[in-house]
C-alpha cells in the first residue's frame, strides 16, 4: 500500500512539472534589469517585512512582444521612451514616453512594441518579500 501511494505521488509530481513547463509567458525581444529592490518597512505596519518594492527597467526591441500574462503584485508603470501597445480584454491602449499607468497584476494582458525604435519602461511593483526572479507570470484562472 505504501509503495502504491509513493508511485501515485511520484506520478502526480511528474505531471505537475510538465504542466508548469507548459505554463510559460511568450517573450520575444524583451530584456529586463532590476534597478532597486527593498523590503517594505514604515508606517504601513501590515506590509512591513512581508512585501518589497521593486523597480525594473524593461527594454523592448522593435517588434518585441510579451505574451498574455499576470504580475505577482500591483504597480505603476512609466514609459521612459518609445511606445507601448498594451492590450487587455481585447482593447489596445498605446502609452507613449512620459505616460504613467497602473496595473493590478491579476488581469491578463499583453505588451508589444509595434514601432521601429526601442521602448523602455520602468515597472514599479509591490511583491512578496520572498519572491525572486521575474514578476511576470502565466495567467491564473479567474
Amino acid at each position: 500500500m505504501i509503495r502504491l501511494r509513493l508511485l501515485c505521488f511520484i506520478a502526480l509530481l511528474s505531471g505537475v512539472d510538465r504542466l508548469a513547463a507548459q505554463e510559460k509567458v511568450e517573450v520575444r525581444g524583451v530584456t529586463s534589469e532590476v534597478k532597486i529592490e527593498e523590503v517594505i518597512f514604515g508606517h504601513l505596519s501590515e506590509l512591513n517585512d512581508k512585501f518589497k518594492m521593486r523597480a525594473t527597467e524593461f527594454t523592448f526591441a522593435p517588434g518585441a512582444f510579451l505574451g498574455t500574462h499576470h504580475h505577482v503584485g500591483p504597480g505603476i508603470r512609466y514609459i521612459i521612451s518609445g511606445e507601448l501597445t498594451f492590450t487587455e480584454g481585447g482593447v489596445a491602449t498605446v502609452y507613449r514616453a512620459g505616460d504613467y499607468y497602473y496595473e493590478t497584476g491579476n488581469v491578463a494582458h499583453t505588451a508589444e512594441n509595434k514601432t521601429n525604435v526601442p521602448l523602455r519602461v520602468i515597472v514599479m511593483e509591490v511583491i512578496p518579500k520572498t519572491w525572486s526572479g521575474p514578476a511576470v507570470i502565466p495567467p491564473k484562472s479567474q
